[in-house]
Parts: structure tokens; sequence; C-alpha cells
């Protein structure tokens, strides 16, 4: 990983976290932020469990990915 300061990998998170989908940002900062367990996120949200991980992983993989300072594709940004 590229030797970044602290403030440029929260610019980058906080990016990354914008373009994201809604639902999966809000799932997102429910885990992370709000320190949410899936089981009561997928309560709240009508989703299964499952679904609420499938989406912490993607929002996991987009932030990775622009940590490492590489561009989604087209395609990856809707999924």
């Amino acid at each position: 990983m590229l030797d970044m300061s602290e403030e440029e990998k929260r610019r980058r998170v906080e990016e990354a976290a914008r373009n994201m989908p809604n639902l999966q940002r809000q799932i997102f900062m429910a885990h992370r932020l709000d320190d949410m367990p899936y089981e009561e996120i997928a309560r709240r949200t009508g989703l299964s469990v499952r679904q609420v991980e499938r989406h912490m992983a993607r929002a996991i993989y987009k932030i990775t990915m622009s940590l490492k300072g590489r561009k989604l594709r087209w395609w990856e940004r809707w999924y």
C-alpha cells in the first residue's frame, strides 16, 4: 500500500463511502460507526443476515481499492 497520511486515508475512505449505493453505505456506517451487529441491521432493513454480509463485503472491497489508489471499474460501482 502507498505510504499516505492519516488525513489522506480518511479522505479516501469518505470518498469511497460517498460513491457506494445508499443502502450499502447505510449498512457499512451502521456496522462500522454505530457498532451495530449484522442481525440488528438485517432486522431494521428487512434483509437477511447473509445479504447484510454481502453488502459489507462489497463495501470493504471498495474501500480497500480506494486505499490502494485503484479506481473502480464502472460495473464495480453498482454492486
